[in-house]
């Protein structure tokens, strides 16, 4: 029960850094520390379950899935970064405005 109030707490501090912090990379910090929440769940489930290989299956294919999408949403914020000179996401909505 222990990993499910840990996996509890990784999600809140998730939710809570992409809802509160205006910062582009913070945000996906965020979404990182969601997307671990649910893989501890899977791994914890799984095994409480017998069945810990498909678990911890499901878990690489999650982690490959992130990876891939860190590097896009990555390369997203830092093009962002160079054009405004700002990470900040309120400043989206000047996307189509130039200057």
């Amino acid at each position: 029960m222990s990993f499910f109030m840990i996996s509890w707490l990784l999600f809140v501090a998730g939710i809570f850094m992409v809802l509160t912090r205006r910062n582009g990379i913070v945000a996906l910090m965020g979404i990182e520390l969601m997307m671990n929440a649910s893989l501890l769940n899977f791994v914890a489930l799984s095994a409480s379950g017998g069945q810990a290989a498909q678990g911890q299956l499901m878990a690489l294919f999650v982690l490959v899935v992130a990876a891939a999408e860190v590097a896009v949403a990555l390369a997203i914020v830092l093009n962002y970064q160079a054009r405004f000179g700002t990470a900040d996401l309120d400043e989206g909505r000047t996307l189509g405005e130039r200057d």
